[in-house]
């Protein structure tokens, strides 16, 4: 797996902390990595975007921009109220590729879902893992209305033939409710695809050494981490003993 584009089901549901402990652990087993972001939006001339908070995070691996545009916005929307050119699919694919002549793992991290437009042809996310053939790994937040979600996207990415790598739940709760609990066991079969990690809320206020050092405990082994999706979701279950 040379590229793996990483996508959310919406916003602020943890795609950069994840994309940070999918890229520290890699880094961990001496791969050098590169993250990619396409298009950082809601963020100033000055500001560190989601690409610098992977470094802060993971440490020594490549980061990589094209664009930037200061309102939150969709990718198209903020290029085109900030009177600046779009980044399109094909220039993300590019980008990613030159990446992956140097890197033995590059990360391109999406804006928010899969179908968000990138620039007025419409092109998305999406378009780009298509031309790339690279799978992508699903982000998905825990509570109600989140099987929905995931199996929205699941369904985008089949109709386009696209590999879903699997789901990585962003925030895992402290204090999980009856929704989050269930929704473990139901995310895989929402996206048809396997669970591979769930990412302590809070995971990305943790200093970064304490990041990297728990980072693999949160991942499942098909993304270089030692936690058990099945034993998780079993601890997790309403009545079992550890609940």
């Amino acid at each position: 797996m040379a590229i793996l584009v990483v996508t959310g089901t919406g916003t602020e549901i943890g795609k950069t902390v994840a994309t940070a402990a999918v890229a520290t652990v890699a880094a961990g087993d001496g791969r050098s990595v590169a993250v990619l972001k396409p298009a950082q939006t809601g963020v100033g001339a000055d500001e560190p975007g989601d690409a610098a908070e992977v470094v802060r995070l993971a440490g020594p691996v490549t980061a990589a921009e094209l664009a930037r545009f200061p309102e939150p916005l969709a990718p198209a929307t903020a290029a085109r109220r900030a009177g600046l050119a779009p980044v399109g699919p094909g220039a993300v694919a590019e980008a990613a590729e030159k990446l992956a002549a140097e890197h033995d793992l590059v990360l391109v991290e999406g804006a928010g879902g899969l179908l968000v437009r990138f620039d007025d042809e419409g092109g998305t996310l999406a378009d780009a893992a298509r031309l790339l053939g690279a799978p992508v790994l699903v982000v998905t937040p825990a509570g109600l209305g989140t099987l929905n979600a995931t199996a929205l996207t699941a369904e985008a990415l089949r109709a386009r033939r696209i590999e879903c790598a699997g789901v990585l739940v962003g925030s895992w709760p402290a204090r999980p409710d009856l929704a989050e609990r269930c929704n473990l066991a139901d995310l895989p079969e929402a996206a048809a695809a396997p669970l591979l990690g769930a990412v302590p809320e809070g995971a990305g206020a943790l200093p970064p050494a304490d990041f990297r050092a728990a980072a693999r405990s949160w991942l499942a082994p098909q993304l270089g981490g030692t936690w058990d999706a099945s034993a998780f979701t079993a601890r997790m279950q309403p009545g079992h003993p550890a609940v």
